[in-house]
This record gives structure tokens, sequence and C-alpha cells, in this order.
């Protein structure tokens, strides 16, 4: 087995192993590739408990550390997923804000354990790129949404 040099180390209060699993489920190139239990008890747990959890989402290395209550997740961090069509965007923005998470502005939305995804079509970020009145049309649609409508966005980046 390789150890990657860096991975993304997530804190949970106590669900880490229920989180990796939804996120494996959901995202494609993901999966949960370790359990580590508690050799001794802790602070915010007990022998034999679930401690750390291995996963991948979309190809990148992830460990979720069952930490306890002490900190809080915030939208300083987030996965920002890249969707194809609105379909795509659709299928990651529902299963998120479905399962007890929550919507909040232009393509952000949070899951039941308070991490922060922001599920972006590629055409919103090519707009942006673009830079110019195309940008800028872009960028007031998206001010707008919540989830991120892929014809408005397009509409807006054609003058429409």
């Amino acid at each position: 087995m390789t150890i990657p040099k860096n991975k993304v180390c997530l804190w949970y209060e106590k669900d880490a192993e229920a989180a990796a699993s939804f996120y494996a489920e959901i995202f494609p190139d993901s999966a949960v590739t370790a359990v580590q239990r508690a050799p001794g008890d802790y602070p915010a747990g007990k022998a034999g408990d679930v401690l750390i959890v291995e996963f991948t989402v979309f190809g990148i290395p992830c460990i979720a550390l069952n930490g306890g209550p002490e900190f809080r997740k915030s939208e300083a961090f987030s996965f920002q997923i890249a969707t194809d069509d609105q379909a795509e965007t659709d299928l990651y923005w529902n299963a998120i804000v479905s399962n007890g998470g929550e919507e909040s502005v232009c393509g952000w939305c949070k899951d039941k354990w308070g991490l922060s995804w922001q599920i972006t079509p590629r055409t919103l970020t090519e707009a942006l790129a673009a830079g110019g009145e195309e940008a800028k049309r872009a960028f007031e649609a998206m001010m707008q949404m919540r989830k991120i409508d892929v014809a408005v966005i397009d509409a807006a980046r054609h003058g429409n």
C-alpha cells in the first residue's frame, strides 16, 4: 500500500464512517479504503470506536477523523465539483441537499455533517475565465441562484 504524501483531513464529531460512505456512494472514483479503530480511550470516544476513515472523493485522498464536538466545519473549506451539464449538477446537488443537507447561494450547499460543496457547472467556470462582459453577465446571473441553472448561465454568456 502506498501512502499519499498529502491527504485532506476532515474533522467529524462522530459520523466519519457514515459521511465517507455517503460520498463514496454518490461520487464516481470515490471509495472508503480503510477504517481504523481507536486502540484506546480518547476524549471523544472509547477503545474500538471508529477513529479514522480513509476514503477518496473523485480520486482525492482524504481521511475523516471522529474527533468530537470541539471543532466545527466552515465554508472556508469546501469541495468544488465540476459538472458537465444540468443533469449532473442536479444529481450531486440533490443528493447532498436531500440527505439532510442545506442549500446555500451561488452553487454552494452543505451536507448534513456540515461540509460545504460547490456544485459548479463547467460552463460557469468557462464564462468567468473568459472575462469581460461574458463573465460579468454570467456572474450576475449566478448571484441570483442557489443551485446553478445551466441554461440561464448559457443564456447570460451569450447576452440573452
